[in-house]
């Protein structure tokens, strides 16, 4: 007779005085887009997702989502010619290009500093602390190749006190000046029955030019 499966223990092994860190949720799971003004019109306009962060540097923008206390955040990179595969949830596809990278929230400068200990105490590499401005991480990589980040919010935009100095594009898409008008003008999207490349079949405009 079969046994009855148990549940795995919740207290893991630790390499720091036994203590687990102090994980506070998803900080932004961050994805790739090629078309970041067309995200926002989505992620804003029709996810009612609030766009509450802006990055842009000579090679890409990283704009975040606020989901209710975490972020989807997503790059464009600038000058990038890379193939985006549209895909139902649940079919693997090798072209699948979207994902970027992972970061958990942690609660304080501190507990960043204690993460780096352990992951370094287990064999693991791990950056030293890069500071954002108002978001400070350490990288490193999970065993399936994921790119890992633990960050902290200097300062939460996601706390509904979002200020000028978390939005540091100097020249943002337009759906941002929208935004900023309280115009935004959305738009929309399809499902796919399977993998696509013909990402221009799959949203539709909403008040908007294609």
């Amino acid at each position: 007779m079969a046994s009855e499966p148990t549940a795995p223990n919740r207290q893991p092994p630790f390499y720091v005085d036994g203590v687990p860190p102090e994980w506070s949720g998803l900080n932004h799971l961050a994805l790739v887009t090629t078309d970041m003004d067309r995200t926002v019109r989505f992620w804003h306009g029709v996810m009612g997702a609030p766009l509450v962060a802006t990055v842009a540097t000579d090679d890409f923008r990283h704009y975040f989502f606020d989901v209710g206390g975490s972020c989807v955040a997503f790059f464009e990179y600038h000058g990038l010619d890379a193939e985006t595969v549209a895909k139902p949830a649940g079919v693997p596809d090798s072209r699948f290009f979207q994902f970027d990278h992972l970061s958990l929230n942690l609660p304080d400068e501190a507990a960043v500093h204690e993460l780096k200990t352990r992951l370094e105490a287990s064999g693991t590499e791990v950056t030293d602390v890069v500071d954002h401005g108002f978001l400070r991480s350490i990288y490193f990589t999970d065993p399936n190749g994921v790119a890992m980040e633990a960050s902290w919010w200097t300062s939460d935009p996601t706390s509904g006190r979002s200020s000028t100095h978390h939005f540091a594009d100097p020249d943002p898409v337009p759906a941002v000046q929208e935004i900023i008008s309280g115009e935004l003008k959305p738009v929309a999207t399809l499902l796919v029955d399977g993998p696509t490349t013909d990402i221009e079949d799959i949203w539709t405009t909403a008040g908007v030019d294609a």
